[in-house]
């Protein structure tokens, strides 16, 4: 099997349960990149969450908030956000019609929130607001902390054509620019270093992996995946507590 690529969702997939990594993944990966494979990160988790991670593999480039935002080689190079006027109007609306909800922007990797949001994302804080006074700068990703489907519906049609909404770790529902996705920010790694995603082999679990675990060369679903991810998934391997994605790695490239 011809692989250049590895990408990797973190959460439910490159991460245990406990948000950690085993030191045997990490051997696995740093053997693949030894051999000049290059290693990628897309997730829906903003920069400085990736960082605080303090993971031990090295990457190459990756793409946050499902693609908005992506970085090659330590500098971000890529940015396919919410217009500023867009996402005030969405949030002030919602903010008004559900009173209820936790409702999050992340504005150039600063969490802007009508609440605390440490019971949902344990360590991390926000700056509280209203959404009148965000800065004028566009949206990576509005978050609405709801896995109701009838409020989902009402989300959806407050939605202008140019964003799409996708839910997440089946909790919280993310709302983006329709050109922010995965597959497309793989894409546009592949050809900064000149690679096709034909040879990249993906792994992921939830909605957000679909896409690219349907599109790229190689498509490999961990086996605590949701269903949609293993429908479109060329593979199935051991789960994210089990070192699933290193174990395929060492059995399907590195062995090869």
């Amino acid at each position: 099997m011809s692989v250049k690529m590895i990408v990797t969702d973190l959460d439910g997939t490159l991460l245990r349960s406990d948000k950690t990594v085993s030191s045997y993944t990490e051997s696995v990966f740093r053997r693949c990149r030894h051999e000049g494979i290059k290693i990628v990160f897309a997730t829906a988790r903003p920069i400085r969450a990736v960082n605080d991670l303090c993971l031990k593999i090295e990457k190459d480039a990756a793409a946050y908030h499902n693609g908005a935002v992506i970085e090659i080689e330590n500098t971000v190079c890529g940015n396919i956000g919410i217009d500023p006027v867009i996402a005030k109007n969405l949030l002030i609306t919602a903010n008004s019609k559900f009173r209820d909800m936790t409702i999050s922007v992340e504005i150039e990797d600063v969490l802007y929130s009508n609440r605390d949001v440490s019971n949902i994302w344990p360590g991390y804080s926000a700056a509280l607001t209203n959404f009148t006074d965000l800065p004028d700068k566009q949206a990576d990703k509005i978050i609405f902390c709801t896995s109701d489907s009838l409020v989902i519906e009402e989300i959806n049609k407050l939605l202008v054509y140019e964003l799409y909404s996708e839910i997440t770790e089946n909790q919280i529902l993310c709302v983006m620019n329709k050109n922010a996705r995965k597959y497309t920010a793989i894409g546009e790694i592949a050809e900064h270093f000149d690679l096709s995603v034909s040879d990249t082999v993906v792994f992921g679990d939830d909605f957000n992996d679909v896409e690219m675990i349907r599109c790229c060369g190689t498509g490999v679903a961990v086996s605590n995946a949701i269903d949609e991810v293993k429908s479109a998934a060329d593979y199935i391997c051991d789960s994210n507590d089990n070192d699933g994605a290193a174990k395929w790695l060492e059995e399907n490239v590195l062995r090869q």
